[in-house]
């Protein structure tokens, strides 16, 4: 294979909201230019994991080579990096951004601009990338494409007057697509002759390869057998084999600048491999690494425990596993009494939870109870120094407590007029302060500075039901801010259940107490015993239950004779009650933890 001149390179990435069509397109572009035969050709070409499929959503950023011809003759390389739209993954599309010089703005002409359009493009214009708006899904009878130009130039600010119109499901505008990547998107720079700076943009573990790591090259030429090594912590590697993705991997002898690729080198460790990191040569290498990115910051917290504990080694070995292929993606051991062994594991958001604990139980059959969702708090004591709370079950003593902060988040909502009202109600019951409020159309954008911790439970799926579906979100982390904030443990019979406590801001502490022993009175079953559920801070009971006991008759086989016989046998109920209740273990069954931590109102 030829080195390709580095003017004849395209390298840009599709960026859209959830379900505008970036897969589809993305599917059409490699079948117009006959790079998969169409034999081999299926739907959502790029996504390979079945969750994938089965959710309809991109979760890896996935890559694939293209030549194409255009009009003029001249012969081109297109390399494409298809990125996952939901805010969860806005990881994987900032890494792929740093990759690619130039972007397809996918946005849906019947829909408009949402959220997570303007979060991703905003991305883009960070990364410097020239911008082609492509407006999909032209063929449906809703579509209107002047008044979405009119959006996407009002709401991002850029010109959409010569947006491209397609539908990338029936191919309509997909060779004017091609033509517009060639003149508009720039080619990539670099020097083949300066040394060799490779970004190590992703990688994943391959059981028959080692790790796998896809790059591109910025200056300099990779080559096979070439002694490598990574600027984050010096180690050496030998290049076994190195190539391009035109879906499948095929091999080369090397790649140039511009160009996108992977390598092997029998990495067994994909810990090894940091995302971000500059590749070079041992000998003769460049002296000053590329500028990486920020490593991810996991967001939400929880426990992973086994259902039947004597599958924790299993657990152990699937999440080790997964953590090879997502770096995202953090965990360490704990411990509960409630549910014996497990995980706390850390992730960008409730999607990505959702998925490594679907992932989990699908691919290693494992059955798992999750405890609560929890955030990092910072905890400041008052002899001066300071801990990060990864778990409200560890929450040291108050009184040596001087002030907790907690993070915030700036979320962006777009809105149709009509559900306005209940979005700023939700917004303010979560204890948000409005930071803006625009219009752009018929929609309002409403800008909330928001808690974090009442996001990450079930803020979205309140949002989604009361505007039936219509409004977008996206958020980012603002950093850190100071509130009255509790540790509340729920008690049963007077035992603390650790897996159920919860950081709540003192003014709801009482409310949510409340809701919450009254929903888990109506979820643990009934004992011989009557059963105190208790909801405290510190020492404080602030809302309390009884849950009360199953009753036999013990004086059903006394007949006649003295009223004290019948006494005597109660008074030996009842003692036997209160031994009951002392030794007794009350079982909380598993979805008694997923139901009381939903609030719903």
């Amino acid at each position: 294979m030829a080195m390709v001149d580095i003017d004849k390179i395209r390298n840009f990435s599709i960026v859209a909201h959830i379900d505008h069509g970036k897969s589809t397109l993305a599917d059409r572009l490699i079948q117009s230019t006959n790079t998969v035969a169409d034999r081999d050709m299926r739907e959502q070409l790029l996504d390979s994991m079945d969750i994938e499929r089965e959710r309809g959503i991109t979760i890896k950023a996935n890559t694939v080579r293209i030549d194409y011809t255009a009009a003029s003759g001249e012969e081109f390389v297109l390399n494409l990096i298809d990125t996952p739209g939901h805010v969860d993954f806005a990881y994987e599309v900032s890494r792929s951004m740093r990759a690619v010089e130039g972007s397809l703005l996918v946005v849906d002409s019947t829909q408009g601009v949402e959220a997570q359009t303007l979060a991703n493009v905003y991305q883009a214009i960070d990364a410097d990338h020239e911008i082609v708006p492509v407006l999909n899904k032209i063929d449906l009878p809703a579509s209107d494409c002047e008044r979405v130009s009119e959006q996407i130039e009002d709401v991002i600010g850029i010109d959409a007057s010569e947006a491209l119109e397609v539908s990338a499901k029936s191919g309509l505008g997909i060779q004017e697509t091609l033509e517009a990547i060639v003149e508009k998107l720039p080619p990539p720079k670099g020097d083949r002759n300066s040394p060799l700076k490779a970004m190590l943009v992703d990688s994943w573990y391959d059981a028959y390869l080692g790790v796998v790591v896809l790059v591109r090259i910025m200056d300099g030429v990779l080559g096979k057998g070439d002694k490598v090594k990574m600027f984050s912590n010096g180690s050496v590697h030998t290049v076994d084999r190195i190539g391009v993705f035109r879906p499948e991997m095929q091999s080369t002898e090397q790649l140039g600048p511009g160009e996108i690729g992977f390598i092997t080198a029998s990495i067994k460790q994909v810990r090894d491999t940091r995302v971000g990191d500059t590749i070079t040569h041992e000998r003769k290498g460049a002296e000053e690494p590329l500028p990486g990115f920020n490593p991810s910051q996991p967001v939400v917290f929880c426990g992973l425990f086994p259902v039947d504990s004597s599958e924790f080694e299993d657990l152990r070995e699937a999440i080790e596993k997964l953590a090879l292929n997502d770096a995202s993606f953090s965990f360490e051991m704990e411990t509960s009494a409630a549910l014996g062994f497990g995980f706390r594991c850390g992730f960008l958001g409730l999607l990505h939870l959702e998925v490594i604990r679907d992932r989990v139980e699908r691919e290693y059959d494992i059955e798992l109870i999750t405890t609560a969702p929890s955030v990092i708090y910072h905890i400041y004591m008052k002899d001066g120094s300071s801990i990060h709370l990864h778990n409200p079950a560890d929450m040291p003593d108050l009184s040596k407590v001087d002030h907790l902060e907690e993070p915030r988040i700036k979320a962006t909502i777009l809105v149709p007029d009509d559900y306005l009202g209940d979005v700023l109600k939700l917004c303010q019951d979560r204890r948000g302060i409005q930071e803006d409020l625009t219009y752009a159309g018929s929609r309002a954008m409403v800008v909330y500075d928001l808690p974090l911790n009442e996001v990450v439970f079930d803020f979205y799926d309140r949002l989604k039901s009361v505007t039936k579906g219509y409004a977008s979100f996206d958020y980012q982390m603002t950093g850190y801010r100071e509130d009255n904030l509790v540790k509340m443990s729920i008690l049963v019979n007077e035992e603390p259940v650790d897996a159920l406590s919860v950081m709540v801001h003192r003014d709801r502490a009482e409310m949510r107490g409340r809701a919450m022993c009254e929903k888990l009175k109506d979820l643990i079953p009934r004992h011989m015993f009557k059963i105190p559920i208790q909801a405290a801070i510190g020492g404080k009971v602030i809302a309390r239950e009884t849950l009360a006991a199953l009753r036999k008759d013990v004086t059903a086989k006394c007949y006649g004779g003295d009223a004290t016989r019948k006494r005597k046998l109660l008074d030996k109920q009842k003692a036997g009650k209160k031994r009951m209740r002392q030794f007794g273990k009350v079982d909380i069954p598993q979805e008694a933890f997923i139901s009381a931590l939903k609030m719903d109102n």
